[in-house]
């Protein structure tokens, strides 16, 4: 108790803190009102010209802290010439905490959206960029053509990035002061970024100052799925389909065991016989059948844990993910590890390519980069820790303009879920018979589906918000408090998007929020009950739960059901106590636990790859910035010589065995005959170094001759596309590591542990053979340069001839590798589908 007291009374201190800051704006209201238009525009530019003379950015952030109350009350005056709204005092409270790199929490209706606008107005004038950041893309273009009037008023730019502008338009969009754009746009758009073979086709700039919307949605919730850019794999549909097959014959308990809690799958003994029968095998548990587990598990889980229009749904013979927190579709979105297939098996649609992982980062460490992160929300307070512990954040609970006056009522809990449903019905006609509106929260699009059938049968006429239709989302929910309104939403429940009262609602009680089904997370619950009360309106609000509902049924709703039975309570009888209440708040946060647990896991394993993902992407970036790379390439050759004589000669035998050595120097470096046993026996290591090295230089300047200036552009592609080649190999087998890592933890060894061991051991083997494969294709690659072919930069270099004009602007050369070795990942020449390590290179 001593330390929420404490917690509280922290908030208390910091709110206190705001509060005389934001009165400091106040006290400039009078003298900004004096200003012109052009009087307030330069003002800006003022501040600008001060602002980007300094380079440093802590120097910066301090004049920015001075500048603070002049530019938040230029701001509020803007605001009020152009959209005749002045920004309240909690409004500039909040603008503070945004500004100082917190998450501001502001009730649902608190105007969050003007609240942003006054801390990036003030982030932009350093002329770095400020990203507004969004949960989908509907939102980022409303905001951003509504607030792009106070911004250019002011004298700001503003910018837009969408999915579906091309890479000039991004990099147009990211120049501006200000961008507007959702979390997964940024994310994939910084991967594309550490893809690209020319610095002119990156489209952003050094990441800065984000302001996420929504924080807790997109920091917390989306935070369970990394970003993954991924490249087709080998085709491999019929062990999706045979699989397939093969679950759908199994029968409950006998063939296999779910456990609902963990959602968990297992073969009983007479499953495994049944599937060494089906797939003819004499032992599923053979390590060379363990593709066939593998994917007998898949077609397990696509059938008892994975549902229809709650999971996923089936749209134009597509399976399309659910987002679970947002009832939204994701479009372009796949289930990993082979899951999306066995659930196209499972729905008879076509079954795609595997797919090969290229490129991913999580949002967490995409964040982390940025120099400051700031956010808002309606409930964050809950996931405080969390915040705190993995992006040092502070939650900072802002007071409402005006007290809350919204009812939130005990919930009511049923025997069954018909029982519950029936009564949520009749609550809807009682409120719709003397015109109260109603919000109707469901957690899946199967729930609000059959609500609406319900209510069809009754003859109530409603609106219904899910995946479905959510492009009318913002006019079906500003339109949800009129007089006599009836919506069904799921979870997204409009999220943005404020509901305002219709004409003579305030006195029917405002808007009432009925919740069909208690979240496994309470911020989500309370989102639904904050879209009722905004701004000190009336309303209410209430959860209808049964002892059937997923959560209950996950954490002990036997015991209830039990008490409710020797009661004899039937299905009409609901209990209403606020230690069901509690029992159902205890139940969510253990849930919570275990996902904070889950994320902080993916946060652990993706800690790994972060590390290797920056020294990669700086290596990578470097060399496009650079004009020429001749240091990095000669000192990837100096090593792999180093590696390979500590590898081919001891100096302690007798009688050296010259052979390999010489057979690996031809063929990393030099031609057959290059260099003889007699021009390195009886010499020592160094002595033998000198020899090769003097050969490989002679070798490097008859390449450096032959091609000119074209050289440097040579060596840089080469580079680039040996890094690529096996970074990509390495994210995909680190992958496949990390899939199968944990079942370690059987053999009592730690499976974190184990993944960053060997984590390093196959990076270090990658820096390995990408300097192998530069020292080869820069001294044994034949470029031949075809003459008068007119064409542009050369972009796509590989598998091309490239040509040049003389006498005009030369065009980047393509090497033809002769006597190309084949990489042990890359497909087996002999056309079997397997990586050449797997079959003719054992």
């Amino acid at each position: 108790m001593g330390l929420i007291t404490k917690m509280i009374d922290g908030n208390k201190r910091e709110v206190k803190r705001l509060s005389k800051l934001a009165d400091k704006v106040i006290a400039l209201e009078e003298d900004i009102a004096l200003l012109t238009d052009e009087e307030m525009r330069a003002k800006t530019k003022a501040f600008q010209e001060e602002l980007q003379q300094i380079e440093d950015i802590k120097k910066q952030n301090n004049k920015l802290d001075d500048i603070l109350p002049e530019a938040f009350a230029l701001v509020r005056e803007a605001s009020k010439r152009v959209f005749n709204m002045t920004p309240y005092k909690v409004q500039i409270m909040g603008g503070i905490a945004i500004h100082k790199g917190d998450i501001a929490e502001m009730r649902t209706g608190e105007g969050k959206t003007l609240t942003a606008t006054m801390p990036t107005y003030l982030n932009a004038l350093t002329g770095r960029g400020v990203h507004v950041i969004t949960v989908n893309e509907y939102l980022s273009s409303v905001q951003s053509e509504e607030m792009a009037e106070l911004y250019n008023f002011l004298g700001l730019s503003v910018g837009l990035n969408l999915n579906s502008l091309s890479t000039v338009e991004k990099r147009e969009a990211y120049s501006k002061d200000i961008t507007y754009s959702t979390n997964n746009e940024l994310g994939f758009d910084y991967l594309r970024d550490n893809m690209v073979n020319y610095k002119e086709d990156r489209v952003m700039r050094p990441l800065h100052f984000a302001i996420i919307d929504e924080v807790d949605s997109i920091l917390i919730d989306e935070a369970r799925t990394p970003l993954i850019i991924s490249g087709e794999a080998e085709k491999s549909t019929s062990l999706y389909t045979q699989a397939n097959v093969f679950s759908k014959m199994l029968k409950a308990e006998e063939d296999y065991n779910y456990d609902v809690q963990t959602k968990s799958i297992q073969l009983t003994e007479q499953g495994i016989d049944k599937a060494e029968r089906m797939f003819k095998i004499e032992n599923l548990y053979d390590v060379k059948h363990v593709d066939v587990i593998h994917h007998i598990n898949l077609a397990l889980r696509a059938h008892y844990t994975m549902q229809r229009d709650v999971d996923y749904m089936v749209t134009g013979g597509e399976i399309l993910i659910v987002d679970q927190f947002t009832g939204r579709t994701m479009p372009g979105r796949r289930f990993s590890e082979g899951l999306h297939q066995a659930i196209e098996a499972k729905e008879n649609v076509q079954i795609q390519n595997e797919s090969k992982t290229m490129a991913s980062i999580t949002f967490q460490n995409y964040f982390r980069m940025y120099n400051k992160l700031a956010g808002m929300t309606g409930t964050a307070k809950t996931e405080e820790e969390e915040f705190r512990n993995i992006y040092n954040m502070t939650v900072t609970q802002i007071p409402t303009n005006r007290p809350v006056q919204r009812v939130d009522r005990s919930d009511l809990i049923y025997v069954s879920q018909k029982g519950k449903f029936d009564a949520v019905v009749e609550e809807v006609i009682e409120k719709h018979r003397k015109g109260q509106p109603v919000l109707l929260g469901t957690v899946a699009v199967e729930t609000s589906e059959y609500i609406s059938n319900l209510l069809k049968k009754r003859g109530i006429r409603h609106s219904v918000l899910n995946a479905k239709n959510h492009e009318r989302e913002a006019e079906i929910v500003s339109g949800a408090g009129q007089r006599g309104a009836v919506t069904i939403a799921t979870n997204m429940a409009g999220r943005g998007t404020d509901i305002k009262l219709g004409e003579g609602v305030e006195e029917l009680g405002g808007l009432a929020v009925i919740g069909t089904e208690r979240h496994e997370s309470r911020r989500i619950d309370d989102q639904l009950r904050g879209r009722s009360g905004r701004q000190g309106d009336k309303g209410d609000s209430r959860f209808y739960l049964s002892l059937q509902d997923d959560l209950m049924v996950r954490f002990g709703s036997e015991r209830m059901q039990a008490m409710m039975s020797r009661l004899g309570m039937d299905d009409s009888t609901p209990i209403e106590s606020k230690m069901v209440s509690r029992a159902v708040e205890s139940a969510q946060k253990r849930v919570e636990g275990n996902n904070f647990d889950a994320r902080k896991r993916i946060l652990e394993y993706d800690e790994v790859l972060r590390k290797q993902r920056e020294i990669m992407y700086e290596e990578r970036n470097q060399i496009i910035d650079q004009d020429q790379s001749t240091d990095l390439v000669m000192q990837m050759m100096h090593s792999t010589l180093d590696r390979a004589l500590l590898h081919y000669v001891n100096e302690d035998e007798e009688k050296m065995d010259y052979e390999p050595l010489i057979h690996y120097v031809q063929d990393i470096f030099l031609h057959e005959g290059d260099l003889t046993e007699s021009e390195i026996n009886g010499k020592d290591r160094e002595d033998m170094f000198e020899v090769i090295w003097a050969k490989i230089e002679a070798a490097y300047n008859r390449q450096k001759d032959q091609l000119g200036e074209r050289m440097p552009e040579f060596e840089r592609m080469i580079l680039l596309r040996s890094i690529d080649n096996h970074w990509t190999s390495h994210i995909d087998t680190m992958d496949q590591l990390r899939q199968g890592i944990h079942l370690r933890s059987y053999g009592q060894q730690n499976p974190l542990r184990d993944y960053q061991n060997e984590g390093h051991q196959l990076f270090d083997m990658m820096m390995q053979s990408i300097e192998e494969d530069v020292s080869k294709y820069i001294l044994k690659s034949v470029i031949t340069v075809e003459e008068d072919v007119e064409r542009e930069k050369t972009k796509e270099l590989e598998g091309k001839h490239v040509s040049a004009e003389d006498g005009k602007e030369k065009v980047k050369p393509q090497p033809i590798v002769k006597e190309h070795e084949v990489g042990r990942n890359e497909p087996c020449p002999c056309g079997s589908g397997k990586k050449y390590k797997n079959c003719h290179g054992k």
